[in-house]
């Protein structure tokens, strides 16, 4: 198996990649995605009304929610279950969480279980925590692991999959295609800002900061 990973500046395009995986034949339990939730849009467009646990939407879809306890004691405020998802099918995961430097996201699949533990390790002094020591883990390189978080930080979107090694390529160009961030061009303008490496002990992006950073690359 290969990790393949891409990054996105809007949600909507990481969806669009998501349901590409899909179709190729990725299983979605071998997908994961960690979107910025800094400005609070999942809390207003994903649940109007809640009632028990079925949540419904302003579109009257409904969904289940399920508590999640997942990475407590790890991931801060790692709380209410949540599916994600297009057209192409749902991604089950953790939900609503905040992850140390980043803050809160909306989270998915195996790289968040991942994650929490990798969260919990750098509590206790281990390996490099959170969202790069999930990646890491996995066989993505430390220097754009880092990248990838960062671009999290600042609003982004990053999705992973976990792949058949002969898939690798395929995959891999669904999410380098034209709506994602060209990751190497991105890095370079953080490190021309002094950037070095994702910080997780940095405050997180408040929201008009993420808003600020998102309109700088929007064409």
């Amino acid at each position: 198996m290969a990790t393949v990973s891409g990054l996105f500046d809007n949600y909507d395009d990481a969806l669009t990649a998501v349901n590409k995986l899909q179709a190729l034949g990725i299983d979605r339990a071998q997908i994961s995605l960690v979107a910025n939730n800094s400005d609070d849009w999942y809390g207003r467009d994903s649940a109007t009304t809640t009632t028990g646990t079925t949540a419904t939407h302003a579109d009257g879809r409904t969904h289940e929610h399920h508590e999640s306890h997942a990475g407590e004691g790890a991931a801060t405020g790692a709380g209410i279950g949540a599916v994600l998802g297009g057209a192409g099918g749902l991604l089950t995961g953790l939900g609503l969480m905040a992850i140390p430097g980043v803050g809160p996201v909306v989270a998915a699949g195996w790289l968040v279980a991942t994650g929490a533990g990798a969260v919990a390790g750098a509590a206790a002094g281990g390996a490099v925590g959170g969202l790069v020591g999930a990646m890491t883990s996995e066989g993505v390189p430390e220097e754009r692991a880092h990248v990838y978080a960062e671009g999290v930080r600042r609003g982004g979107t990053v999705v992973s999959a976990r792949v058949p090694d002969e898939r690798e390529a395929e995959a891999q160009a669904i999410l380098d295609a034209e709506s994602a961030v060209d990751v190497t061009a991105r890095e370079r303008v953080y490190r021309d800002e002094g950037w070095t490496r994702f910080d997780p002990d940095a405050p997180a992006y408040t929201a008009p900061e993420v808003q600020r950073e998102r309109s700088r690359y929007r064409a």
